[in-house]
């Protein structure tokens, strides 16, 4: 057995590996990420107008 003849199979591992992780961060992280800065976003404006 030599080491080429997995080589295809490791990277389709790495591949999905990474693939896996993406869509992991894509349905968790993210949308943390975006509603907070819409909820920031949102009480910065509310401040200004009671403000002004």
């Amino acid at each position: 057995m030599e080491f080429q003849q997995y080589l295809g199979f490791l990277a389709f591992l790495a591949i999905f590996g990474l693939g896996f992780w993406l869509m992991i961060f894509l349905a968790i992280v993210a949308p943390y990420w975006a509603s907070t800065y819409i909820s920031i976003k949102i009480k910065d404006f509310i401040t200004k107008k009671l403000k002004s």
